[in-house]
Parts: structure tokens; sequence; C-alpha cells
């Protein structure tokens, strides 16, 4: 073959093989000020209009800027990159928040940072997302903040909400101080999150890390959370029934400190949740460590929890969890006027229902706790097939708190049980094979 021939096909399947170049949109070319003061919110949501609408590219934040914004919709082919030193913060002023994280439920928060029906959206960069999280709080008490007053309007944001979205990446850079849930994925399919710095204020309730919510096809790895209320949390809400149920869920390689539970599964499961696995985890200083609270009428199946570090410790009634290392439970809903009470039941029922819990298996787990375990149901066999391997509890004490009291809130009928054992493995469940030490 001819010399030259070669050198042009070389030359062509050479130029073939190189990536497009990805545009840059800089928000500061767009008119965001970036000093921390100004609202930068409509030229940043004029740099990712002009990005989406010319078929995506890099929505980019220079470095050692803070921008000020209120409420961002996120779109479809956005790569937002936050540069070394750049700061995404949330506006205090509650006035801005105009949507509803929950639909028409405008009772637990608004969104800040959100997307629907969106595909293709990476959020990366060695940069920070800070939701403001004290701006929206009352005033501090002992071991949390009070909430402001609300009635059916509560103004906190969101930190970031993505609502039926598909190829979603998250990765390396941190996200801080959230007003309530942090990560919100609602009946996304194929999610990475990776190598983030997710740093909660401990003493901010409702603050979860992350809650997977009818999603699928999800993983979470090398992360590092702390959180007032729950770490990781799976879960099926009833205001997004539509997006199916929530299952192949992968979380590896984290650490994580919570006041509530570091890894949950429930409360809210009106659908199903299987296929997770939860592997090579720490778990310090908190509440509760695994817990599946099943409080309505969904299932939870195929759930493994193995080689994990726990360190637990007792904190306050505002908090749910007493210590207990490893949590099963499946009873109905408290059917009282509150927060987690009768109005998140089916319609028109007025007593709850709840489902099975079956073949969750926990292998090779240690934990240091104030207290021990609790497995159980409201009727026999509601609980089944629930298996420890290896699993070494040693109890130690380092508060003052109560110890001999398990918390199965938000429950029909007494929230909380006296416990006059270490573990209470086998109330009203089938087929529990137990290998566990407990060590005083």
């Amino acid at each position: 073959m001819d010399r030259t021939y070669l050198s042009i096909l070389f030359f062509w399947l050479s130029w073939l093989a190189v990536p497009a170049q990805v545009k840059v949109y800089d928000v500061t070319a767009y008119g965001a000020v970036g000093d921390g003061k100004t609202d930068d919110a409509a030229a940043i949501q004029r740099t990712i209009d002009v990005c989406n609408s010319n078929g995506g590219g890099q929505v980019y934040f220079p470095n050692g800027r803070t921008f000020l914004t209120g409420p961002l919709q996120l779109k479809s082919k956005i790569q937002l990159y936050l540069d070394f030193g750049a700061t995404l913060l949330a506006n205090p002023d509650e006035s801005v928040y105009k949507l509803s994280a929950f639909g028409e439920n405008r009772g637990e928060g608004m969104m800040w940072l959100w997307g629907k029906d969106i595909n293709h959206l990476s959020i990366v960069g060695n940069g920070t997302i800070n939701g403001n999280g004290v701006s929206f709080m009352g005033e501090e008490l002992l071991d949390s903040y009070a909430l402001k007053p609300v009635t059916s309007f509560d103004p906190r944001p969101h930190v970031l909400t993505i609502i039926g979205g598909q190829n979603i990446r998250i990765s390396d850079l941190t996200i801080k101080e959230g007003a309530y849930w942090t990560v919100h994925l609602v009946g996304c399919d194929d999610v990475a999150i990776e190598g983030i710095s997710l740093l909660n204020n401990l003493k901010i309730r409702n603050g979860d890390g992350i809650d997977i919510d009818h999603s699928r096809n999800v993983r979470i790895s090398n992360c590092y959370i702390t959180s007032g209320d729950d770490c990781i949390c799976l879960k099926n809400r009833r205001e997004f029934a539509s997006h199916g149920p929530c299952h192949d869920i992968v979380v590896t390689n984290c650490t994580m400190t919570s006041r509530s539970c570091a890894i949950k599964i429930g409360s809210e499961n009106m659908d199903s949740i299987y296929n997770v696995t939860v592997n090579n985890c720490i778990i310090t200083k908190s509440n509760r460590g695994l817990g599946i609270q099943n409080r309505d009428e969904g299932t939870v199946t195929d759930v493994s929890f193995s080689n994990i570090i726990m360190d637990l410790h007792l904190w306050s009634d505002v908090w749910w969890g007493k210590a207990e290392p490893i949590y099963v439970t499946s009873f109905p809903r408290a059917d009282s006027n509150n927060k987690d009470g009768n109005w998140r039941f089916p319609k028109g029922k007025t007593r709850g229902e709840c489902g099975e819990i079956s073949r969750i298996y926990f292998n090779n787990i240690f934990a240091t706790s104030e207290n021990g375990c609790y497995v159980g149901g409201d009727t026999y066999g509601k609980v089944n097939n629930v298996y420890f391997n290896n699993v070494k509890l040693r109890r130690m004490r380092s508060t003052s708190y109560d110890n001999n009291v398990f918390d199965l809130r938000p429950r029909q009928g007494e929230g909380f049980v006296k416990n006059n054992k270490l573990c209470i493995i086998g109330d009203r469940i089938s087929n529990c094979k137990l290998d566990i030490e407990t060590i005083r």
C-alpha cells in the first residue's frame, strides 16, 4: 500500500479517535459576580440555559469566588464544574424558595438546586456547595437547633433534588451545611456518587445526607458523610409513587457519622426495596448503625450488610434511635396527628399497614455501643429469614442517657420499649439464624 495513502489514513483515524472538545461556559462571562453578596441566580441560570440549548458542555465556576444564589434549574448534558476554592452558596432569604421538594406537600422543604426529567448531568470539581443551613434554623440548643415555627409551608431548601434523572454523576467535591435533605434522588436510574465529602451540621434536624427514593442502579462509594439525620436512606415516598420501586443499590467504602441512623431503609416505603448491598464501611459516633424501619405497606427484601465497623453513642430523643447497632423492624405507622403520623397513610385510609421484611444478611459486623440490637414485627413472620454471621457486639457506656430502652418510633402504640436484655432477637419473627457474640 502506498505510504502517502497510509499516512492520510492514519491521520484521519487518529483524528476520529480524539473526543470533541467540551465547550466551557464561564458563569462570570454571563454576569455572575461571585462576591458572596450579590444573588447570581439569574446569571448562573442564563449560563445553564445557553449551555443546554447549544447541545451541552461545562458550566464553569472559577476558583476563589463565592457565588450566592437562589434556586437553580439544572438541565441535561451539563457538567457543573466548581474549581478549587469556588463555592456555591444558598441565599439565606427564605422568600426566594417557591418550589416544594414534594409536590403539593409544601410542609417539608423547598428546592434549591433541582432538575426534572434530565439526563447526562454531572456535578464535579474541587469546590464546595454550601446549603447555608444554620441561616434557616432557630435558636441553638444543647444537641440540636430549634426549628422555626411553620404551618403548611416550610421554606428550608433541600440542597439538590433530581427527579426522573438518568446517567447522573456527582464526584470529588464538598457538599455541606444542608438545611434539610442534602442529595435527594427521585425516580433516578444509573447514578454514581463517588469520593464526595458531605459535611452537614450535626445539630440540624432533617439534615439527611443522601436519600435514594424510588431509584435504581445507584452506586455510592468512597464518601465521607456527617449528618444530623440519616447519612444514607433508601425509601419510597408516597408523593412519587409513579416512579416505581427502589432497587439495585450499592454502598461501599464509606465513613459515616449521624445523630440518627447511618444507613437506613424506610421509614417511608409504600412500594418495594430490594437488591441492596452495603459493604466495607465505618460508622462512628452515631445514634443508630444499620436500620430497616418499615412503617408502611411496602416490602424490603434481599439486603446484605457486610464488613462493617461501628462505634455508637446515645443522644437525646430529638433524634431517632437508641444506639442500636442493628435494627430491623416492621410496625404500622402511628395514627397520631404529627409530622410522621396519619397523613402519610394511603388516601382514604385511617390506619396504616406494614409490609414484609425478608432475606436480610449481616456478615462480619463489629460494633461497640451503649445498647443492643432489636429485630421484630407486629405479627409473627412479618420479619423473616434474617441471618447473622460473625456479628460481634461489645457493650460500653459512654454517656449518661438511659440505655435500657429501644426506639420504635413512629409506630402505632408505644414509641419506646424497655430493654432488660442486650439484644432482642426473634421477637415475632421466623427463621432467624444467629451467630452473635456479645461482649460486656
